[in-house]
C-alpha cells in the first residue's frame, strides 16, 4: 500500500525544526561514525553517509518544494555528492511521497471551484508520480486518459525561507563548499520560482513544443488550457516507460542509439536555434513509447543572451582552442578570468579551464559519438573529482562566470549522462558559432 502525507509543514518555524531536528539525529550518527573510525570500522564512512543521504531525503520529501528541489539538481551531479546521496536524492526526480487525497481536493476546489471527480469521470485519489513542487494523478474524461499535475501547497510562498534554511544544512552536512552550495541555491530559486507558475508553464511548453514538432523520434504531449490553472497543469497522459527504467531494460543497440539522437537533436535544436531550452534533463522528465522520445516537462526553461551564447559557443570552437591569446580574451568576456588576475592565477586557472572546454567539446569534435564507451564520462567525473579536492584552485573558481553557464553546463553534463545511460551512438556535429561568422 503506498504511503501517503497527509500535511506539510508550513510555517517557518515548523519548517525549520523538521530541517534542525533531521541536523540533530544525523549529527549523534556522525559522533558515532566517528568512534567506528578510530577503530578502524570497515564501511563506517559508507554507512555514515548511507544512514545521513535516507534522513535527509526523508526530511526533504516531506517538506516538498526548495527543499526537494535542491536534492533532485544535487543527485544529477555526480562530482558534487558521495554516492549515497546520489542514490537517495535521485528519487526526488518522480518518487517523492505523494500528499493525501483531502488536501488534493482542496486545491482543485481553491483553483476550479470544483473537486476533481467533478471536472473528470475518474481521478485517481493517490498520486501516481510525485516530485518536488507538484504530484501527478491520472484521469479520463469520456474514455480519454489525462496526466494533472497538482502543485503541493504553500510550495511558492515557503521558497525564500526554505532556501535559507536548507543552505547551513547542506555545507555542514553535506561537506559542501558555501559558495558551491549558493550557485545551486540561486539557481533553484529562480527557476523554482517560475515552476511555481503552471500557467507560464503552459504558454511556455506550448510555444516550445510549437518550435520543435519538426523534430524526428520527438513527441509532446497537448496541454489542456481549460482544465489548467496556475497550480493544476493538465495533458495528456501518456502511456511510457521514464527514461531511467529504459536504460536498465533490454533493448537493442539501434533502438538505444535512435533515443539518444532524439535526445541530442531536441537539446542542439532548443540551444542553437532557439537559445531557449529545457534545462531540466532528469530522466523523469522524459518516457519512452514506441522507441520515441515524450518531453513531458517544461517547467524549468533558460533563455541565453546572444553575447553569452557568442563567447560560450566560441570559446569551444577550434580556432579558441589553437589561439591562447584568442581563448584568453573569450574567458575574460565570461567572468572566468579578471582583470585583477595575475600571472599567478591565470598559470593555474586557464590551463584547468581549458581542459574543461575540451572535454566538454569533445563530443563535437567528430562526426559520430559512442556515449556508450564509459571512458569518456569517466574522464569528465575524474576531472570534477580531481579539481574540486583541490582547495587553491576552489579558492580561485568560486564567484566566478555567469549564472547562465550553470544552466547550460548542467543541461549538457545532464545529456551527456543520459546518452550515456543510454549507450548509445549518435551523430554529431559542431554548430555554427554566432562570433567571427
Amino acid at each position: 500500500m503506498t504511503k501517503v502525507q497527509t500535511s506539510i509543514p508550513k510555517n517557518k518555524i515548523a519548517r525549520a525544526a523538521s530541517i534542525m531536528g533531521t541536523g540533530a539525529a544525523i549529527g549523534a550518527n556522525f559522533v558515532k561514525y566517528k568512534a567506528k573510525s578510530v577503530l578502524k570500522s570497515e564501511g563506517a564512512k559508507e554507512e555514515f553517509h548511507e544512514d545521513t543521504a535516507e534522513r535527509t531525503f526523508d526530511t526533504f520529501s516531506k517538506l516538498k518544494g526548495g527543499p526537494l528541489k535542491v536534492a533532485q539538481m544535487l543527485s544529477l551531479d555526480r562530482n558534487l555528492l558521495p554516492k549515497a546521496y546520489q542514490e537517495q536524492f535521485s528519487k526526488a526526480q518522480y518518487s517523492a511521497p505523494p500528499l493525501s487525497y483531502p488536501l488534493v481536493v482542496k486545491t482543485f476546489k481553491q483553483e476550479l471551484q470544483r473537486s476533481p471527480k467533478e471536472v473528470f469521470d475518474s481521478f485517481t485519489p493517490i498520486a501516481v508520480a510525485g516530485a518536488s513542487i507538484g504530484q501527478v494523478h491520472k484521469a479520463d474524461i469520456d474514455g480519454k486518459d489525462y496526466a494533472v499535475k497538482v502543485q503541493y501547497p504553500g510550495v511558492a510562498n515557503s521558497l525564500e525561507s526554505d532556501l535559507k534554511l536548507v543552505r547551513p544544512f547542506a555545507i555542514r552536512l553535506m561537506n559542501l563548499d558555501a559558495k558551491s552550495i549558493d550557485l545551486y541555491l540561486n539557481e533553484v530559486k529562480e527557476r523554482l520560482t517560475e515552476e511555481t507558475d503552471y500557467t507560464l508553464e503552459l504558454s511556455r511548453g506550448q510555444e516550445l513544443i510549437e518550435k520543435s514538432s519538426g523534430l524526428k523520434n520527438i513527441r509532446f504531449p497537448k496541454y489542456y488550457e481549460e482544465m489548467s490553472t496556475k497550480r493544476i497543469l493538465t495533458m495528456d497522459w501518456i502511456e511510457g516507460v521514464h527514461l531511467d527504467q529504459y536504460y536498465s531494460q533490454e533493448h537493442s543497440q539501434a533502438e538505444r542509439d535512435q533515443i539518444g539522437q532524439a535526445l541530442w537533436d531536441f537539446c542542439h535544436f532548443q540551444v542553437h536555434t532557439l537559445k531557449e531550452f529545457h534545462a531540466d534533463p532528469h530522466p523523469g522528465n522524459f518516457l519512452i513509447k514506441d522507441g520515441e522520445l515524450w518531453v513531458i516537462d517544461f517547467g524549468c526553461v533558460k533563455k541565453l543572451p546572444e553575447w553569452f551564447y557568442d563567447s560560450y559557443f566560441s570559446l569551444m570552437s577550434p580556432e579558441a582552442l589553437a589561439d591562447e591569446a584568442l581563448f584568453e580574451s573569450l574567458l575574460c568576456d565570461l567572468g572566468l578570468i579578471l582583470e585583477s588576475d595575475g600571472d599567478y592565477e591565470r598559470g593555474i586557472l586557464i590551463p584547468v579551464f581549458r581542459e574543461s572546454v575540451e572535454l566538454l567539446s569533445r563530443p563535437f569534435s567528430q562526426p559520430e559519438f559512442d556515449f556508450g564507451d564509459p571512458k569518456y564520462l569517466d574522464e569528465i567525473y575524474q576531472f570534477g573529482e580531481r579539481t574540486g579536492d583541490d582547495a587553491e584552485l576552489k579558492k580561485l573558481t568560486s564567484s566566478r562566470g555567469s549564472a547562465h553557464a550553470l544552466y547550460l553546463n548542467r543541461t549538457y553534463f545532464g545529456l551527456y549522462n543520459l546518452c550515456g545511460s543510454l549507450k548509445a551512438k549518435v551523430t554529431t556535429n559542431m554548430p555554427e558559432f554566432s562570433s567571427g561568422s
